[in-house]
């Protein structure tokens, strides 16, 4: 049996838009996820992005760390809605979700958390 809990963004006051004030590494802590690697513990994340500025701003999202290994980098097209960022990939052992973009204060980051934990055994 699956257990899931629909959670916001840790770095989300109230579950509002986290504002990406980051420009460069280390960036704007979106979401820490649960702590421990217990097989079938973790977080499914999904983030989504909106550019409030007036013109197209980049934006680097470090998944579980700041090597650009595991970055994601993406540009959003300003004043064009909500840009799926993060499709439901899984996180567990504490690792962080940080932002960073090419100017200050324009990017909104929205989504959810499913914690899942399972029960198999």
């Amino acid at each position: 049996m699956v257990t899931v809990y629909k959670r916001h963004l840790s770095g989300a006051a109230d579950g509002l838009a986290i504002l990406v004030a980051a420009t460069s590494t280390a960036g704007t802590t979106i979401h820490t996820a649960v702590a421990g690697t217990t097989d079938g513990t973790f977080d499914e994340v999904w983030i989504y992005a909106s550019n409030i500025h007036t013109a197209d701003v980049t934006l680097t999202i470090e998944w579980g760390d700041a090597t650009s290994t595991n970055n994601i980098v993406m540009g959003i097209p300003f004043k064009q809605g909500l840009y799926l960022i993060i499709p439901g990939f899984i996180l567990h052992n504490g690792k962080t979700v940080k932002a960073f973009a090419s100017t200050t204060n324009v990017i909104c980051i929205t989504g959810w958390v499913n914690t899942m934990t399972d029960a198999w055994g």
